[in-house]
């Protein structure tokens, strides 16, 4: 039986992940379901936002479905996103950027450079160490030619090398790695990348680079597709897969049922692509379009929708295709 650990967590990642784990339920009646919480919220119960109990129960699960935890600004809260994908070593970060005229997936390094998370505090300064190896500078660049490969076989490479000499070695490394797997490759500075992707989405396809740089990119880029409430990702591993909405817990929106769904629904399709039922994901990119085209959207998007009502009418869409 296939079991899949949910995480609801803090804000909207309560409203927008139930809705995501019907579509699941609806399609698969046979998975097991079980709640995992962590969080802002569990912290200020309890004092701890993710125990090792908690780590045991996301590594048992065939995949994990994640809401939004929030981090706030203390400093003796230790971020849960960073410390899942640490534990479990989710190393690639795959961020998809799909819409009209765009079809671009962000390859960024998971595990490492500023969000390394060894830091530390001075009287008067604070420190952020950026690690960069060569274990993960390798594998992140071998990932991002594999899904080139299955694209157009060109990767760009991110990176700040004309000032930071740890991105001249992740520069180099990718290149390297690229000219082993056959896969061709263009190298930008992250900042003028940022820029042009938005002028001119239709150049790139496969973008590699470093973590904090991905981060940025992907959600410089939601711009192009509706905004952060459309984006998803996967947090893929050797052993274990995560799946999550780019965006965070939104809790000034939280509680008002106005959140879009869009980004942790296509979520929850790369979590069925991932585990190998592509057929369901396709189901659910199509289901997704009709409920659009229906002009059922949330208010950011431009409709006057809730998180319910876009739920149910994309639950509607994947009944009407499975007949």
């Amino acid at each position: 039986m296939t079991a899949i650990a949910v995480v609801e967590g803090d804000g909207i990642g309560q409203e927008v992940i139930p809705v995501a784990q019907d579509i699941l339920a609806l399609l698969h009646q046979e998975y097991e379901f079980y709640a995992v919480a962590v969080g802002y919220g569990k912290w200020q119960k309890t004092g701890t936002a993710c125990t090792t109990d908690d780590i045991s129960l996301l590594r048992d699960a065939d995949a994990i479905l994640f809401g939004a935890v929030t981090t706030p600004p203390a400093s003796d809260y230790r971020s849960v996103v960073l410390q899942i994908r640490k534990e479990l070593d989710l190393y690639a970060n795959l961020r998809p950027i799909q819409g009209e005229g765009v079809d671009i997936i962000v390859v960024r390094e998971n595990t490492e450079g500023l969000y390394s998370g060894i830091e530390w505090q001075e009287e008067d300064r604070a420190s952020t160490l950026r690690v960069i190896t060569r274990k993960g500078s390798e594998r992140i660049a071998r990932t991002a030619c594999q899904i080139a490969r299955e694209r157009k076989n060109h990767l760009t490479i991110g990176n700040k090398a004309n000032v930071i000499k740890s991105d001249v070695f992740f520069r180099d490394i990718c290149m390297d790695i690229a000219d082993e797997e056959g896969v061709s490759y263009t190298t930008a500075f992250i900042d003028s990348l940022t820029l042009d992707v938005l002028m001119h989405p239709e150049r790139y396809d496969v973008i590699v680079t470093t973590n904090i740089f991905g981060d940025i990119l992907s959600d410089a880029a939601a711009y192009l597709v509706g905004g952060l409430g459309m984006l998803p990702s996967a947090n893929i591993g050797n052993r274990h897969a995560l799946f999550e909405p780019v965006h965070g817990s939104a809790p000034d929106i939280a509680g008002q049922g106005i959140a879009n769904p869009v980004a942790a629904i296509r979520s929850a399709a790369m979590l069925l692509s991932h585990i190998g039922d592509t057929q369901g994901a396709a189901l659910i990119d199509d289901a997704l379009h009709l409920t659009a085209e229906a002009g059922i959207t949330t208010p950011d998007t431009g409709g006057t929708a809730s998180t319910k009502e876009v739920g149910d009418a994309v639950c509607a869409a994947v009944r009407r295709l499975m007949e």
